[in-house]
């Protein structure tokens, strides 16, 4: 029986010892973005201050980088670009939550940021996505907190490469197509009816626009996050959480693909915050997409609906439960109504400002660059009114 007992501490023993080492690895996994919490500290005085203590504010980034095995074929590497952005409030007293979809075409304006190399880029008003191709987490921060006013307390990136690899580790996900897909862009090509997608083809499933649906963007994150959830969905079978030669697969992918400020930056921590997620409701768990509409000088981009974003914004800023009306609804399809008229310039707390020459190239969003001589304050005692309209260069018109 001694020896038995004995046996039975080595065995233990050696099993903690592989679970440690295990655990490191997972652990390790996780990339510690620091460069973006120090770029956000030269502007603290910009940033919106926090009113609600203990309401966390996350933002969600999927980029679209080419880097990694695989996926320089999805295009030419230009950089990255946030291909998928979502808001993530989680309410103080861990009651609510509510994820809000920004995107990727919508016209905003870029602050003046500075690159890993040192260099700094123009104040622009330009397409949302491009502040990450510019110069990175802290760019698209900063934006998304001048469009908001919502300060953000962790950011989290995910990129291709483990989401393909976390398809991949759950044996693929079910989806059933109307009819049959061909889009080389995406590198999709599929039949009509029910099927399993493994992680290159699930990859090009969420990211083709084109040749799904209506083409809209809006479509595209409306699939996006149907196919997040029957993922999710998978992930917490049985068959994968009991499963340790199943599991381990799983969160080495998951991990492997994270890129987080500092803390978010282990399991423990992102355990907390998964729990916290999960105890809430799912009837206090909204999924909306910002209030927008077409972009009237170009209607393949889109623009805020106003006073509906600031709004939502508001609700979220200060903590309070959020409404579904007709221009803040689950993130299924573009609000009605026809775009604003287009103004000459454009103003922010009633100061006006003029843009330079308007001169895209073919097929590129709106965009300029916007000589700044004083830049606008969202601090504890900024106006609130400030709220992105319809935008325009000078002597531009809609387009019909």
């Amino acid at each position: 029986m001694r020896w038995l007992a004995l046996g039975l501490v080595v065995l233990t023993l050696a099993v903690v010892a592989v679970g440690w080492l295990l655990y490191q690895r997972l652990d390790s996994n996780i990339t510690t973005d620091t460069a973006t919490a120090n770029e956000l500290a030269r502007y603290e005085k910009e940033r919106p201050s926090e009113l609600v203590a203990g309401a966390q504010n996350i933002l969600i980034i999927g980029s679209d980088t080419r880097d990694g095995p695989g996926n320089a074929s999805y295009g030419e590497d230009s950089g990255q670009r946030s291909d998928t952005t979502i808001l993530l409030h989680v309410a103080a007293d861990r009651r609510g939550a509510t994820a809000v979809s920004l995107p990727r075409d919508l016209m905003a304006r870029i602050p003046a940021c500075r690159r890993p190399d040192g260099t700094e880029t123009n104040e622009r008003f330009a397409q949302f996505n491009w502040a990450f191709e510019l110069a990175g987490a802290a760019c698209t921060i900063r934006t998304v907190e001048n469009i908001s006013h919502i300060r953000i307390n962790h950011h989290v990136i995910v990129d291709f490469n483990g989401f393909k690899r976390l398809v991949d580790a759950i044996d693929g996900v079910e989806v059933c197509l109307k009819q049959a897909v061909d889009d080389p862009e995406a590198r999709l090509k599929l039949p009509a009816g029910r099927q399993v997608l493994l992680g290159e083809q699930a990859l090009g499933y969420v990211r083709a626009r084109y040749s799904l649906g209506n083409g809209s963007d809006t479509e595209r994150m409306g699939r996006q996050q149907e196919f997040l959830g029957a993922l999710f969905k998978e992930m917490q079978s049985n068959g994968v959480l009991l499963n340790p030669a199943r599991l381990y697969p799983v969160l080495d992918a998951a991990t492997s693909s994270l890129t987080t400020d500092a803390g978010l930056d282990t399991l423990r921590k992102m355990y907390d915050l998964v729990r916290t997620v999960r105890g809430i409701p799912s009837d206090r768990v909204q999924f909306l997409t910002v209030p927008r509409r077409p972009y009237p000088y170009n209607p393949a981009r889109d623009e805020l609906v106003q006073p509906d974003a600031d709004q939502l914004f508001e609700q979220l800023r200060r903590d309070r439960p959020v409404s579904v009306s007709a221009h803040v609804r689950p993130a299924d399809g573009k609000p009605g109504g026809k775009p604003a008229a287009g103004a000459a310039g454009r103003s922010w707390n009633g100061a006006e400002v003029e843009a330079e020459e308007w001169t895209p190239e073919p097929g590129s969003p709106a965009e300029y660059d916007v000589p700044s001589p004083s830049e606008p304050s969202y601090g504890p005692a900024s106006s609130p009114a400030y709220g992105e309209r319809s935008i325009a260069p000078p002597g531009a018109s809609p387009m019909s």
